[in-house]
């Protein structure tokens, strides 16, 4: 055997670190070069393309509601309106729930999310507010500036837009929605509220689109500043994720942003399984409606599939050829990307069997198998992907 000394030994075993070093760097470049490709369509055809088309369909809302107002005024009928606005209420609603997977950043750092979506609606509250006639004359002398300011997220936002676009009815002592549009008999005063609950959902939907892409047009600019000036924030979202491992970015790495996406889209499975779909299966009939997202537009079936596609975005890509989470997923674990594809659609699946949920969710053996199927997208992604990623 041939002798080897003590400092040969040691040359051998720092070359040896060299190597291996040199190895893990080589690793971690590669993988940062793969999930830095993921970024920028995750960023633009994602993100910044699901909130434009929400404050789009906001705009064409806001202009709907303005002329509601106006046929009040004028004492005209204003029913193909009503047609018309809830219409384009459900088409925001889609983007919104469409969006969800992203709620982390500007949504929860600027509270958007709650100030827009806080539900269920508080309907006792509501109706307290309605018959305040000192609040409404309030809401007649400042519209949408005292709803954006003076009323709380329970009182403006998704929900309160959809009490006011969408009929009720009486049925067992229970007010419960039918899906379809209110009589065209609102009073001056509740014109004037839906209009100002529009704008002010109109003008946080712009703000999430300008906080991810750095910037929007003149005409949704002007929404944002009709009222307030300063209601604007000077950040680009969608760079600090491009940019990731660089200076002004938030995220350390590519890696590090990767795993935001994943963790948001971990979050909202959860929410949907144990909040959405799970807190009215287990309900009694007097609370069954306090838990119901969606009560009178009677959406919530396509809420909760849409939460699920805007998982599917983030992971997959929201256009066909999109570099994603996935390919990377793919080379290193084929076998786990395809379980999370088919646990996406099976979510999705499961979910769009439910029938009439707002009314039947208790104890409903559909809305259980349901929650099951989204309780596993939720494991895989928390369990195996988040894990996968960190390696």
């Amino acid at each position: 055997m041939k002798k080897i000394t003590k400092l040969a030994l040691c040359a051998a075993c720092a070359i040896s670190m060299v190597a291996c070093g040199e190895r893990g760097t080589e690793v971690t470049s590669k993988k940062e070069e793969a999930l830095q490709k993921a970024m920028t369509p995750y960023v633009n055809n994602t993100v910044v393309a699901t909130y434009s088309g929400m404050a789009d369909q906001g705009i064409i809302l806001l202009g709907q509601c303005e002329q509601i107002l106006e046929a009040v005024e004028a004492g005209k009928d204003y029913s193909a309106l009503m047609t018309q606005a809830c219409e384009s209420w459900r088409a925001m609603r889609k983007y919104w729930e469409q969006s969800e997977a992203f709620l982390y950043g500007p949504a929860a750092a600027h509270n958007i999310d709650p100030h827009i979506d806080s539900w269920p609606l508080d309907f006792n509250a509501m109706n307290a507010l309605l018959n305040n006639a000192e609040q409404m004359a309030n809401i007649e002398e400042e519209g949408g500036a005292y709803v954006g300011d003076k009323l709380g997220y329970a009182l403006k936002g998704f929900h309160a837009a959809e009490y006011l676009l969408f009929e009720t009815v009486e049925s067992n002592g229970r007010t419960i929605g039918t899906g379809k549009p209110h009589a065209a008999n609102l009073t001056h005063a509740q014109a004037v509220y839906l209009l100002g609950i529009v704008e002010d959902l109109a003008q946080q939907a712009i703000l999430l689109e300008d906080c991810w892409a750095g910037g929007v047009s003149e005409a949704k600019e002007a929404v944002i500043t009709a009222d307030d000036e300063s209601m604007s924030y000077d950040e680009n979202y969608g760079e600090y994720m491009i940019n990731a491992g660089k200076a002004g970015s938030l995220y350390k790495s590519y890696q590090e942003a990767a795993e935001e996406i994943i963790a948001g889209c971990v979050d909202i499975a959860g929410e949907v399984a144990e909040l959405k779909m799970g807190n009215p299966y287990i309900s009694s009939n007097e609370t069954e409606r306090d838990y119901i997202e969606s009560p009178y537009s009677c959406t919530s079936t396509i809420d909760f599939a849409d939460n699920i596609r805007s998982i599917q975005h983030a992971y997959c890509g929201a256009l066909a050829g999109d570099y994603s989470i996935s390919n990377y997923v793919f080379r290193q674990n084929a076998e786990l990307d395809t379980k999370v594809r088919a646990a996406i659609t099976d979510a999705i699946t499961a979910i769009e069997a439910i029938q009439n949920f707002e009314t039947t969710a208790q104890n409903n053996p559909q809305v259980k198998a349901a929650i099951d199927k989204v309780a596993e997208l939720e494991e895989v992604l928390d369990k195996e992907v988040l894990p996968l990623l960190s390696e």
